[in-house]
């Protein structure tokens, strides 16, 4: 395994608005079990403010573990020192959902390509780092002339591979994309999305694809992951979940597919689902879908499901 997370928790604090004081803890993951082969594509689902972000961040380092561990390649990375993560950080790298907000619009792309390799390799020459610049602005489809340019120069399918160029100089292991295609056009998405498998292909990376875009995670991913108020409720290969969702929440999010022409039995889960998402800081007792649960019993409200594995390879926490 490439990447193992264990019990993974990130709390938040509340606090009153006149005292400052804690009165209590947002908990944006709790409790996250993984397993993520080298190599693989994992996907993970949700609606928003369930937590997905914050996990792919708090993998990374940016936000630091209330508790649980995360072993990177056999090795714990999850209470490393601010010096020693720069490390880990070369090799696991996060793709923004909004590239163009990172990048510095001051800064011309060869100085922002450049900036990578002057925080990890600062032991290489002007002419190397050039040579590198220029070598992954051809492999990302870029020309080389565009070192030259501002990030507002860029289309939103330019600024994404800029994104990836910026971290495959680095040459990574596991790259999260949060949301990679959001506010491209179809057209776009398809090419972009064509261009992250060759890429992963020819450096043989490992991805974790969080999107909201299920016919994406379906393009895209080996196994998914759905996660609802920071708890994984289900967890399999990506076909065996799309097709026959075992959880009432998979079955939820799978019936908000938009469909042109729906069939008969594509309308089995519509409707089941009713209410809002609680309040993620007032968590309900017991299973956290229960009270949207059209099939929830009396244990539901009572106690909280273990995320366990059935005969058919995938892991689902449901009384049911």
């Amino acid at each position: 395994m490439i990447l193992e997370i264990k019990n993974l928790k990130k709390y938040f604090p509340i606090k009153s608005r006149i005292l400052r004081r804690r009165i209590g803890w947002l908990k944006a993951v709790d409790g996250v079990d993984l397993a993520i082969k080298k190599g693989e594509i994992f996907g993970i689902v949700g609606e928003s403010g369930c937590g997905k972000s914050t996990l792919g961040k708090t993998i990374l380092g940016v936000y630091r573990p209330t508790g649980g561990r995360v072993y990177f390649s056999g090795k714990e990375i999850s209470n490393l020192s601010w010096e020693k993560i720069k490390t880990v950080r070369e090799k696991i790298q996060y793709v923004y959902q909004d590239p163009g907000e990172s990048l510095d619009p001051w800064w011309r792309v060869g100085k922002t390509l450049r900036e990578s390799l002057v925080i990890h390799h600062g032991y290489l020459d002007t002419k190397e780092m050039d040579e590198r610049v220029k070598s992954i602005l051809k492999e990302v489809g870029l020309e080389q002339d565009h070192i030259y340019r501002f990030p507002h120069e860029f289309s939103g399918g330019q600024q994404r591979r800029l994104g990836l160029a910026r971290i495959l100089i680095l040459n990574p292991s596991l790259i999260i994309f949060d949301e990679p295609t959001s506010g491209l056009d179809v057209s776009v998405q398809a090419t972009i999305l064509n261009f992250f498998k060759e890429i992963k292909e020819i450096h043989g990376l490992t991805y974790i694809f969080i999107s909201h875009d299920l016919e994406v995670i379906r393009m895209m991913t080996e196994r998914v992951g759905v996660m609802y108020l920071g708890k994984m409720v289900e967890d399999g290969h990506t076909e065996l979940i799309f097709d026959s969702p075992r959880h009432p929440y998979t079955q939820l999010l799978l019936s908000a597919i938009p469909k042109i022409e729906p069939k008969v039995e594509d309308d089995q889960w519509e409707n089941l689902i009713v209410g809002e998402p609680p309040d993620p800081q007032n968590i309900p007792l017991g299973c956290r879908f229960h009270p949207r649960c059209p099939q929830a019993k009396g244990t539901c409200a009572d106690t909280e499901p273990e995320l366990v594995e059935m005969s058919d390879g995938r892991k689902v926490a449901c009384h049911v």
